[in-house]
């Protein structure tokens, strides 16, 4: 069966031992990716630990790899395996395991905030039982994700941001003002240089309608003298052609009274009849039966039912030839 129309995540939901196992290392290994400070290597040797009695039977890898690539619709299919496979106690494992795994040097990014509701809403745990469980595996109360779109956001986590961004409005505008003046130097030189390639192009095209009309005056000139020495050769050709049309009458006339003079009269019908069966004048009746076999069997159509429609017509019209011969001969001998 071809592959190429199923994902890399979907080809690991197929090879999978357990298809929840796999699932659910996706959804720890999309909490992983968003921790701060913590190398790749520690992302797996810590997915390993917390998944080591899953059933899923294939390599970590290949499901990282996946959850850096941040793919939506694998994460998408990997909560809807989850939530339809999970059972309340399973729902509270999985959640139980996400917590661990995003709260490991006892912060938690933004990001993983949103995530751990995600899960939560996913799974059917309540928001006041996901806190509990955060209480009592982090020792700290749950609270409500900071909004990165408020200022007090900024001015807490980055206080230099404003003076940052005044700074980079400033360079912006001043940058801008700068492509302006030169964009207007870029329009005026190139107003000047289409200018004088209009200019140009003016002198040039009245060269140019100079040189037409020169030359049409010339090749007029020599179409009327083509024309008159054309005429001329056509007068010729003419008399000529007449001249040689009188010449093949005479010699038709001649050879036709050549041949009345000197063609044999024309055959009679027996003799003609005798020759399409091979036979000369004087031929008996006894020749003329044997002359007919012997063509009817060389001619007759059934020898030629193996070729083409056309050759079986003419295979047919000999034989036919052949018959009325035949008959005929019978009929005056």
């Amino acid at each position: 069966m071809s592959t190429a129309r199923f994902s890399p995540f979907e080809l690991l939901l197929l090879k999978s031992r357990s298809q929840v196992d796999t699932a659910t290392l996706l959804l720890l290994g999309w909490v992983l990716v968003h921790r701060q400070h913590v190398s790749e290597g520690q992302r797996r040797r810590r997915l390993a630990q917390v998944t080591s009695q899953f059933r899923h039977g294939h390599e970590l890898g290949p499901v990282m790899s996946i959850a850096h690539s941040q793919d939506l619709h694998a994460i998408q299919l990997a909560a809807e395996v989850v939530r339809k496979e999970c059972s309340k106690e399973r729902s509270l494992s999985v959640m139980h395991q996400a917590i661990t795994v995003a709260t490991d040097d006892g912060d938690i990014s933004l990001a993983n905030h949103y995530i751990l509701r995600f899960l939560a809403d996913l799974l059917n745990v309540a928001p006041a039982t996901l806190g509990t469980l955060f209480q009592e595996l982090t020792g700290q109360p749950l609270r409500q994700p900071e909004d990165p779109s408020r200022d007090a956001y900024w001015q807490a986590h980055d206080p230099d941001y404003y003076a940052r961004k005044a700074r980079e409005e400033a360079e912006a505008a001043q940058r801008a003002k700068a492509s302006q003046a030169e964009q207007e130097q870029q329009q005026r030189a190139k107003a000047d240089k289409q200018q004088e390639k209009k200019q140009k192009q003016q002198e040039k095209k009245q060269q140019k309608e100079d040189a037409r009309r020169a030359k049409a005056r010339a090749e007029q000139s020599s179409a009327e003298q083509a024309k008159a020495e054309k005429a001329r050769a056509e007068q010729a050709r003419q008399e000529q052609a007449r001249q040689e049309r009188a010449r093949q009458e005479q010699a038709q006339e001649e050879s036709r009274q050549r041949q009345q003079r000197s063609s044999p009269p024309p055959p009679d019908r027996t003799t003609r009849a005798l020759a399409v069966l091979g036979l000369t004048p004087g031929a008996s009746k006894t020749d003329v039966r044997r002359a007919y076999r012997r063509m009817a069997q060389l001619h007759h159509p059934d020898r030629f039912y193996s070729d083409s429609e056309h050759q079986v017509a003419l295979a047919s019209a000999r034989f036919q030839r052949i018959k009325n011969a035949y008959d005929y001969l019978m009929q005056t001998y």
